[in-house]
């Protein structure tokens, strides 16, 4: 494969990361599996809608794995798989190149 030609795996890897809030789910999940609203509630402005779809897909993607514990209410909670977890080195190197070279937004 020559310079200009992009490996389309890697293309594919781009797209999944970069699509709305996929990175942060991912990036919350880092610290230990989570609950819907521990997830809803960490992640400021996504909605309840979009995050439930981006866990679905995520999950699809055996990149999320979902627990159902049968407790009186049902527990469920959000892990990452052994695929999920491998991210994070990708992760840590974005967070370390945005506290270098990006402004902070006042809030």
């Amino acid at each position: 494969m020559n310079q200009s030609q992009i490996c389309p795996r890697f293309e594919k890897a781009i797209g999944l990361l970069s699509q709305r809030w996929t990175g942060l789910i991912i990036y919350r999940l880092l610290a230990g599996p989570q609950r819907f609203c521990t997830l809803e509630s960490g992640i400021k402005g996504i909605s309840g809608r979009v995050l439930s779809e981006r866990l679905k897909e995520l999950e699809g993607k055996g990149i999320v794995k979902r627990e159902v514990y049968p407790e009186t209410p049902v527990r469920i909670e959000y892990s990452l798989s052994e695929k999920g977890h491998s991210l994070e080195p990708i992760l840590r190197e974005t967070e370390k190149w945005a506290q270098t070279w990006l402004e902070a937004e006042a809030e």
